[in-house]
């Protein structure tokens, strides 16, 4: 049975829920029958305050950053990771390479690092650069940073094991250590959930270290501060959170995280996540609209998603809140000042940096243009130009104060790393060995995308009836086969897209749009786990209460982002998948306190309940649908999609304490419109689909 690829692991992530708030505090650091923090304490004494950042092993030696699941597989390398990020957690919070001090660069606690002050008026800002074209490029030389203090921390590791084999082989292990990535956009392996057990399964966790097998508490599930810092967090919760959470139980001093709603709505969104990311290699060949989700009107046009919005909706999966557990704040990861002190956060942020770089390896040649900063950060304020020049602060390129550039940190390798995809693949920068770089060599960067991200694409389908003599070029298309109605005899098709754009405070902090095909569940805590749930748009916000949205422009600025409709469709007209549509499945009638415009936008008024039922089913699977027949659809040509989603197609708002919005025209600048373009299908796997322009269909709201 499908389900039984994650009951288990959900079974285990909801137990973690309940004995979390106990084993926190039960479970510490790793005892190495000395006070080794106070030995890293005394070793840092000794060093410069502020590193140069240079990557791991000074960025001499490229080496692999693998998948989380992956690296796992490799004893003595995660053990020496575990142990490393616990003693992290543990380094005095004052230190500037404690977990505080290099996860607080990111926002809170609004503090300088590394002597680089602030611009007159962004001091309640943090670093980082969101809705903006160096969004992936500062996050680089940030992670190499974090990737350079853990690293350095395990070689002290390593050492401290017994004279001998032992002391020999995790020394070895160690050189190789490189941060993973966490990928949330490709099929887990089977029995497990998108989110992986060892980062939401368990509060503690055993380790073999140097002085025997101990539990401690997992660094990999919540960082406790120490202590919590309640002037710089200000407003409740976060002042009397003492550690992250994520999608806590409640807004009080006892909030737990419910790890088991989180891996249920990443499994949720598994297919639509993937279908983003799998667009977003194959269409958009364009820096400038890759890289960030802030919304020009007349120079976006059709692309609408981006980099930085997938980026969002992951943020707000993994922080919680809004759907299955209504009236619970949002935990850390949901809001952009405290993102960074959730263990989850450079787990998430390398898988992004992975995709910037095959992204880089597909279009070397279009890479940072000038362009205004919309949102003010620590060192930048609104208005002002960016480009590849700009300073990445506060970054040291070398001691003498000079800062890394988005010039100087497009080749990912020279901090010393690279992805599984990318070994031997040389295609960052557009000099004369990229031009070069064989067709072979890229085909097998397409193949990786295939495979990881395809699946659920019309073009995995093509490939399969071309495998079966079905369909190919010149061939006539059989009426009577599915596939037929999706496909032209040469492998043309209609991609459906939701384009969505919205002020990114419009709700004062975090939100979800959601869409369905049919009416959602009347109760929103159903909502997790509807089998006609189609894709969620997550919007990553600061919380209004503090402040730091109007302080830094936040509240002016548009963003965009899209929901993939494509995969839903073609399970309508091939008669498979889980969506089931039609006037007989339960639901809000659309005058009930909503809005009809083409589409359907449907919501509730006020708080909507408290708790969480149900584990759902994943993607692909059969569904009841109470014996209501379903709607057919005849292919994906306008003339029948077009109907069909006007009539099927509903809009659901929530923000991420639960509460459901009552009327989309309240949601300041939202506005949601179908398009399409006519596609040609990959007919292998060493090559992406090839896309036309986007033509306008109907606006939802």
């Amino acid at each position: 049975m499908p389900t039984a690829r994650f009951q288990l692991p959900l079974a285990l992530l909801s137990l973690a829920v309940f004995v979390a708030h106990s084993v926190l505090a039960q479970y510490g650091a790793y005892d190495y029958g000395f006070d080794a923090a106070k030995f890293i304490k005394r070793q840092l004494a000794s060093q410069e305050p502020v590193p140069v950042v240079t990557g791991a092993e000074g960025g001499e030696t490229i080496r692999l950053r693998q998948e989380i699941r992956q690296l796992e597989q490799d004893k003595e390398l995660w053990t020496l990771y575990i142990l490393g990020l616990s003693l992290m957690q543990f380094t005095d919070q004052s230190s500037p390479v404690s977990w505080y001090g290099i996860t607080g660069i990111h926002g809170i606690p609004h503090q300088t690092w590394g002597g680089v002050t602030p611009t007159p008026g962004n001091e309640e800002t943090g670093y980082c650069t969101h809705s903006s074209i160096l969004f992936p490029t500062w996050h680089r030389p940030y992670l190499a940073l974090y990737e350079q203090v853990l690293y350095n921390l395990i070689q002290n590791i390593a050492k401290w094991w017994p004279e001998g084999e032992p002391r020999n082989r995790y020394q070895a292990a160690a050189l190789r250590f490189r941060i993973p990535y966490w990928d949330w956009a490709s099929s887990p392996p089977s029995g497990q959930s998108v989110l992986p057990l060892s980062v939401g399964g368990s509060p503690y966790t055993d380790v073999n270290g140097p002085n025997g097998v101990q539990r401690i508490a997992n660094p990999l599930f919540s960082y406790s501060f120490k202590p919590l810092n309640a002037t710089a967090f200000l407003q409740d919760p976060w002042d009397i959170w003492t550690a992250t959470l994520r999608s806590p139980t409640t807004s009080d001093n006892k909030a737990q995280s419910n790890n088991s709603l989180v891996a249920m709505n990443f499994d949720q969104n598994l297919d639509s996540l993937g279908q983003r990311l799998y667009i977003l290699f194959s269409n958009y060949g364009n820096y400038s609209t890759f890289s960030n989700n802030a919304w020009i009107p007349y120079i976006n046009n059709g692309s609408f998603d981006s980099l930085e919005a997938i980026h969002d909706t992951v943020h707000n999966l993994a922080g919680g809140g809004g759907l299955g557990q209504p009236n619970a704040q949002g935990g850390h990861m949901a809001y952009i000042p405290y993102s960074s002190f959730d263990p989850i956060f450079f787990l998430h942020h390398a898988m992004v940096d992975r995709i910037f770089a095959i992204w880089q390896s597909l279009y070397p040649s279009s890479y940072v243009t000038p362009m205004q900063a919309y949102i003010a950060s620590y060192t930048t304020s609104r208005g002002e130009f960016q480009n590849a020049a700009t300073p990445l602060t506060p970054f040291y390129f070398n001691a003498n104060g000079t800062f890394w550039t988005s010039d100087m940190v497009r080749d990912h390798t020279r901090f010393g790393y690279t992805y599984p995809e990318l070994a031997g693949v040389s295609g960052s920068v557009p000099n004369s060995q990229s031009r070069a770089l064989s067709r072979k060599a890229k085909g097998r960067v397409m193949a990786a995308i295939n495979r990881l991200y395809g699946p659920s694409t019309p073009s995995s389908l093509y490939r399969k009836e071309l495998r079966a003599g079905r369909l190919g070029p010149g061939k006539k298309v059989p009426g009577n086969l599915p596939a037929g109605r999706v496909f032209s005899g040469n492998g043309q098709y209609r991609e459906w897209i939701a384009n969505v754009r919205v002020k990114k405070q419009a709700l004062d902090g975090p939100f979800f749009i959601h869409l369905f095909l049919g009416e959602a569940p009347k109760d929103p805590k159903e909502w997790a786990s509807a089998k006609n749930h189609v894709g969620s748009m997550g919007v990553f916000a600061s919380d209004q209460r503090y402040g730091e949205s109007k302080m830094d422009g936040m509240d002016e600025v548009m963003v965009s982002g899209t929901v993939p409709l494509t995969k839903a469709l073609v399970d309508k007209v091939m008669g498979t998948g889980r969506f089931g549509v039609g006037g007989g499945v339960k639901g809000v009638a659309a005058g009930a306190g909503g809005r009809s415009v083409g589409g359907r936008f449907v919501g509730f008024g006020g708080d909507v309940g408290n708790g969480f039922r149900g584990e759902g089913e994943r993607y692909g699977e059969e569904g009841d649908w109470g014996g209501h027949e379903e709607e057919v659809l005849r292919s994906l040509d306008p003339r029948d999609v077009e109907p069909f989603l006007r009539k099927n197609l509903v809009v659901n708002i929530v923000n991420v304490d639960g509460k459901v919005v009552m009327h989309g025209s309240y949601v300041e600048g939202l506005g949601i419109h179908v398009v399409s373009s006519r596609v040609r299908a990959a007919r292998v796997e060493e090559e992406l689909p090839a896309w036309g322009q986007a033509e306008s269909g109907f606006d939802v709201v």
